[in-house]
């Protein structure tokens, strides 16, 4: 009899614990998985940012979900997240016009130059009935919902060697890194330049060995890149006033509850309003920074120069 009870007790002990032990797990299955994937590297705001995203929702819906951020394009190279976003093999990422020009080409307007006139008119544009109606284009065409526009800079040409730079013209045979779209290699090609398709984790090194005679960025992100160790100079010619787009798979997006995609949403508009607000800010910051104010070429051609309102603004 004794040995009866002994042998109850020990099977219901053991089924308790393994119940207690199980709890973690079971609770750690039960969170939505949010896997981010960035080129940004971790100095840039737009790496940054995603700190936001998690700490917000963090804060909103606390143990609902598992945000894992990969900078550094070490989970997907850039350019290849909208697909992998597509296949449910990744849940959240920051796509740029020309990714989604390749399947929305009415958005590559976007992905000409001087289109857009400063941050203000992006926000406008794309927080308004335009930008609705391309958004319903993008989730059908691509399976990703667009929860954020963000303003990434005014992009500026940067060159190994100096230059003197006035019109399109002078950057004839200079090899011009751009990512590897058409749509890209195009803008290369309408500044003047040799496009040369190359992705941004080599561009350090492609400058340092001459592979590339320059390359196209926001302020911001040639400081955070350190591409001013291996560049000579700046063309300050405000060519596209640069945008990417918070998105999560729509197949993420429709297994949530609407009080998750609003948590979801708020998340990813107070990052991209950090974002924003930091590169701005960053702008005339990196203006005073010495080793980029040395190389700074303002260009004295009125046809090719617009507002250098990026630069200024504090």
């Amino acid at each position: 009899m004794t040995s009866k009870i002994l042998r109850r007790s020990l099977v219901a002990a053991t089924a308790a614990l393994a119940t207690v032990l199980a709890a973690p797990a079971a609770l750690a299955q039960s969170k939505v998985v949010l896997r981010i994937s960035t080129p940004a590297v971790p100095d840039d705001w737009h790496g940054k940012m995603w700190t936001v995203f998690k700490d917000t929702l963090d804060k909103s819906a606390p143990g609902e979900f598992d945000v894992q951020i990969n900078l550094n394009a070490s989970l997907f190279k850039q350019g290849t997240e909208p697909a992998a976003m597509a296949r449910g093999n990744l849940e959240l990422s920051s796509i740029s016009a020309f990714d989604i020009a390749k399947l929305v080409p009415e958005f590559s307007i976007f992905t000409a130059g001087y289109i857009v006139r400063d941050p203000d008119h992006q926000q406008k544009v794309f927080n308004g009935p335009i930008g609705e109606e391309l958004y319903k284009a993008v989730s059908e065409k691509m399976e990703v919902t667009v929860l954020s526009p963000i303003y990434l800079g005014t992009r500026q040409v940067n060159l190994r060697e100096a230059r003197n730079v006035r019109t399109p013209a002078d950057l004839k045979g200079v090899k011009l890194r751009m990512p590897g779209s058409k749509e890209w290699l195009f803008l290369g090609e309408a500044l003047g330049a040799t496009a040369t398709p190359l992705a941004f984790g080599e561009v350090y090194l492609g400058l340092k060995t001459g592979t590339i005679d320059g390359q196209d960025n926001p302020l911001p992100t040639v400081r955070a890149a350190k591409f001013y160790e291996v560049t000579k100079q700046l063309v300050l010619t405000n060519h596209l006033v640069d945008g990417i787009f918070i998105a999560i798979s729509n197949k993420s997006w429709a297994a949530m509850s609407a009080a998750q995609r609003d948590k979801v949403k708020a998340a990813a508009r107070a990052a991209a309003a950090l974002a924003a607000a930091c590169t701005l800010a960053c702008c005339a910051g990196v203006m005073a920074f010495q080793a980029l104010s040395e190389m700074a070429m303002k260009m004295p051609s009125t046809r090719w120069l617009v507002s250098t309102s990026c630069l200024v603004t504090s």
